[in-house]
């Protein structure tokens, strides 16, 4: 049986010449999405080839810190700090015993810390509080022999330099040493010409207070 195209039924026919609307339906859909897919693929192009060939990877693990002291040189540092507090201390009670008047108890704190830390730059003015009390408590040649090596080892420390001229004017009977070492004092602090600077502030045993006021007035 022949068949042409107008025996075609109603929707076959619809099919086979579609309207003037669903034409312009499918003209403006394939289009889009043709232009669509070339944005797709130009943006693909554009981009760097080391982005398009990496995969996703999880965060980089952070890199080893680098510690440059040994374990060694940690436990050294420890004991090291461990032996600078326990002198601290030591220094610290004899200069409380010292501001109490407690000269015997200063003088033997005082000689913890010379004998056990003397490797300690500070120990030597722990020599300077052993000097004082030395010289309170009866022991003048050994204080003013004590005094005469500190002002070496700490010269230009006024506090040692005054308490030197007052015990080599009372003691030695030598007023020019004593005057030599009362004006270093005096250049650095001239506080050391007011003695109750040296007995409030300072300290100093009444003996050595005493020594201090017969030089200042030449008596």
């Amino acid at each position: 049986m022949r068949t042409s195209s107008g025996n075609h039924g109603p929707f076959l026919s619809h099919l086979l010449n579609p309207t003037p609307s669903l034409k312009a339906k499918a003209r403006s859909f394939f289009p889009a999405a043709s232009s669509r897919t070339w944005r797709r693929r130009s943006l693909l192009l554009s981009l760097p080839l080391s982005i398009l060939l990496s995969t996703p990877t999880s965060a980089a693990a952070p890199a080893p810190s680098y510690d440059p002291l040994s374990d060694s040189e940690k436990n050294a540092s420890a004991a090291l700090s461990g032996r600078v507090s326990d002198a601290t201390q030591l220094l610290d009670l004899a200069r409380d015993f010292q501001a109490k008047g407690d000269f015997p108890q200063a003088l033997d704190y005082f000689s913890l810390v010379i004998r056990d830390y003397k490797d300690f730059a500070f120990s030597e003015y722990a020599r300077v509080g052993r000097a004082l009390a030395l010289y309170e408590i009866g022991d003048r040649e050994e204080a003013i022999a004590e005094m005469e090596d500190v002002s070496i080892s700490l010269k230009g420390y006024p506090e040692i330099h005054a308490a030197l001229a007052a015990a080599l004017y009372a003691d030695k009977h030598a007023p020019l040493l004593a005057e030599n070492q009362f004006a270093i004092a005096t250049l650095l602090d001239p506080h050391y010409t007011d003695l109750s600077y040296v007995r409030e502030t300072k300290h100093w045993p009444p003996s050595l207070v005493s020594s201090l006021q017969h030089f200042i007035t030449l008596t």
